[in-house]
């Protein structure tokens, strides 16, 4: 699903994952993350690919926001198994989005 954001400008957190062989657990941890995510103050919605190699884009009102959601305390221990258990390797970026366009048939 792609998400309904509003009228630029607002905040992207891209989160790229590279993910071990043991996942037990992962889809369900990811899931809460979700949904977690989405009663937090500034949340405006998300995309998420998951495989081997996966993407989720989170989409905020602002940096604090973000900052917010980093410091939630669920999210720090999900943050912590996902190094321990489920991540080989992941890089996340935080951009503003100045400009965005679609198409839709």
């Amino acid at each position: 699903m792609i998400a309904n954001t509003p009228a630029t400008p607002y905040y992207a957190v891209i989160f790229s994952t590279l993910t071990t062989e043991n996942l037990k657990g992962y889809e369900e941890t990811a899931n809460r993350m979700e949904e977690l995510a989405k009663v937090q103050k500034g949340y405006l919605g998300i995309e998420s690919a998951r495989n081997k190699l996966g993407i989720t884009v989170s989409y905020w009102d602002s940096l604090e926001a973000i900052e917010n959601w980093k410091n939630n305390l669920e999210h720090i221990e999900a943050r912590e198994k996902g190094r321990a258990l489920w991540y080989k390797k992941y890089h996340l970026r935080i951009c503003k989005v100045e400009r965005d366009y679609g198409f839709e048939k």
